[in-house]
């Protein structure tokens, strides 16, 4: 049973870009099982290491190449 109080592996995770006032959703997945194309992003990825054990209402920050982008967690499920 998978626990969607907190983001880890195996999650879908709804976030808010607060840059662009844009949604977007990724599934937390293993280093092996990435396919971008279906918006599956690595827990080790940048993104995936800044959502791993949040939780829904929490701000995010992620260090990209492009510089810092926020992030709010709008919904965990599975």
């Amino acid at each position: 049973e998978i626990d969607t109080k907190t983001v880890q592996v195996g999650n879908k995770v709804k976030l808010l870009d607060m840059e662009f006032d844009e949604e977007l959703e990724y599934t937390i997945v293993g280093s092996t099982e990435v396919d971008l194309a279906s918006n599956k992003i690595s827990n080790e990825s940048p993104i995936g290491k800044a959502l791993v054990g949040h939780v829904e209402g929490d701000v995010i920050e992620v260090e990209t190449p492009s510089g810092a982008i926020g992030m709010k967690i709008i919904e965990v499920g599975k």
